[in-house]
């Protein structure tokens, strides 16, 4: 395979843009990745552009990424269009990765954006709904339902606090998502004794780090108490501990080396893995099989690097229990240790693994398609030293994770990349 490297990134701030087009927010993006680096776009090959909700917020369908880039004057070349839930931007990256890897082109493009933010608030769920089975969701539904009133009778046979949960807001007045994490969130608390508390210093991370992000959709910092004593969404996450609706675009130009021989004054950040997956039935209970271990584990392969080599990750903190589940999958910590590895601070700036320095999802943003290469424009910027008050001294190997979609148990997709930069 040849070496991959990216070499151009750029994006917007994420947030509720309802006088943007997709359009304009993709062209600003893409602008940003091609100054970045020094070139036009007459230079590109080839194209991928992730997306994953815009035929429920436009009604826009198969050419999706032929529409948002005619105006830029990008035509003629092949473009190729990415639907993979919220890992649709990570999985574009990965296709262009797969296009230099495989010797087919020199210089490509990979663009994640998306609309989410609308007045219709049940459109907007609807976007995150359709990222399931949706001709099971009704039984699908119900299923947890069930699953969450027989957790909720084990905590209270450990006196803990039940959720007394029901479906009937999902999709309606919060993402059906937020009932999942709840769920597994609850069940984390009841097999490794994880607090609420441990959830909420991950979020109020979180928003401290994305205080300094220019690109953050929220840029306001909050204490632990104040994450726990804000709006519940679903027992035990609060407001502060699940990612925005919003709006965006990333972008990254991605390149070879014989085309990185060409470039004048090139930061370059090289892709030493890239690894795709599909989520599989798996029990409940078995959180030692799930996707992003086994991702993880592919990946680190691929690299040749284990968890211990690496200085930051990214992660998919759709709500902070995410981040608590995949600092353990990706082996930062043991299993059940992620509550306690994040309250001893090592996932903080200036701490042992410093983890999601640009906010994540519950600070940056979350608008579906774009988030996979928001993550990989904070480590790209970080490995090249640029990342300014939140910059992780002497970053060089940089970890993105990018879940998407739910059938049964885990994300439908998931994408891993592994980056090393030269400073």
């Amino acid at each position: 395979m040849q070496e991959v490297f990216i070499v151009g990134v750029g994006m917007i701030r994420f947030g509720k843009h309802y006088e943007r087009s997709l359009m304009s927010m993709a062209a600003e993006a893409v602008s940003a990745a091609l100054t970045d680096v020094g070139i036009s776009k007459e230079e590109l090959e080839a194209v991928w552009v992730g997306n994953a909700g815009q035929g429920v917020s436009t009604g826009q369908e198969s050419i999706r990424g032929q529409v948002a880039l005619r105006p830029m004057g990008i035509e003629g070349i092949p473009i190729m269009n990415v639907d993979n839930a919220c890992a649709s931007g990570s999985s574009a990256l990965h296709g262009a990765w797969l296009g230099i890897a495989g010797g087919l082109y020199r210089c490509v493009l990979a663009l994640g954006m998306e609309k989410v933010a609308s007045h219709d608030k049940l459109k907007t769920f609807q976007t995150f709904f359709v990222g399931t089975d949706v001709e099971e969701l009704p039984a699908y539904l119900s299923h947890l339902a069930e699953l969450s009133r027989e957790l909720d009778r084990r905590m209270v046979e450990k006196g803990m606090r039940p959720a007394e949960a029901d479906m009937e807001g999902a999709g309606k007045t919060r993402s059906g998502a937020m009932d999942i994490y709840s769920l597994v969130s609850r069940y984390h608390m009841w097999r490794y004794g994880t607090t609420q508390r441990q959830l909420a210093v991950i979020a109020s991370k979180n928003h401290w780090h994305g205080s300094m992000n220019p690109y953050a959709q929220y840029r306001y910092t909050c204490t632990v108490e104040e994450v726990m004593e804000e709006k519940l969404v679903s027992w035990p996450l609060t407001r502060p501990m699940c990612a925005p609706i919003g709006d965006g675009a990333a972008a990254a130009v991605l390149c070879s080396s014989d085309y990185l021989k060409r470039l004048n004054g090139a930061r370059p950040v090289r892709i030493l893995a890239s690894a795709l997956a599909s989520g599989r039935n798996r029990d409940f209970e078995r959180f030692e099989e799930d996707i992003s271990k086994r991702l993880a584990d592919r990946a680190y392969e691929m690299a040749g690097l284990g968890p211990e080599d690496v200085d930051l990750a990214e992660v998919h903190d759709a709500t902070a229990f995410g981040e608590l589940h995949q600092t353990e999958t990706l082996g930062f910590c043991g299993e059940g240790e992620g509550g306690r590895f994040a309250e001893s601070g090592a996932t903080r700036l200036g701490g042992k693994k410093p983890v999601n320095t640009s906010g994540g999802l519950e600070s940056r943003g979350h608008p579906i398609g774009a988030t996979g290469l928001a993550q990989v424009h904070e480590l790209v910027t970080q490995l090249r030293g640029e990342a300014g008050k939140r910059q992780v001294e002497g970053a060089r190997i940089g970890v993105a994770l990018n879940g998407g979609g739910i059938l049964g148990y885990e994300e439908a997709a998931m994408c891993m990349h592994v980056l090393e930069g030269r400073r």
